[in-house]
């Protein structure tokens, strides 16, 4: 446990950075899911809109580095064919 009035406030800090860090990455991670099962469910349209989304909450978390600006690109561009793949079997 911190002794210091500093190593207190630091304390209190990270535990509210760390919840922050955890919901943005779990909001990540459930637009993805969602955009799964929506191509899955042939909801091609819906799954189009979400895609903006899904860009905002990646570029949202890479300035805030949360993720890597790499990941970042790579998360996005794998949605994308997950898209196109989708409208190509139509």
């Amino acid at each position: 446990m911190p002794i210091t009035k500093s190593a207190k406030k630091a304390l209190r800090q990270n535990k509210k950075r760390r919840e922050r860090n955890l919901a943005k990455k779990k909001k990540i991670k459930k637009l993805k899911k969602t955009l799964k099962s929506l191509i899955l469910e042939k909801k091609e349209k819906q799954a189009k809109e979400l895609l903006p989304k899904i860009y905002k909450t990646l570029d949202k978390a890479t300035k805030s580095k949360l993720i890597k600006k790499n990941k970042a690109a790579r998360e996005k561009s794998k949605v994308t064919k997950l898209l196109k793949k989708a409208q190509e079997q139509k």
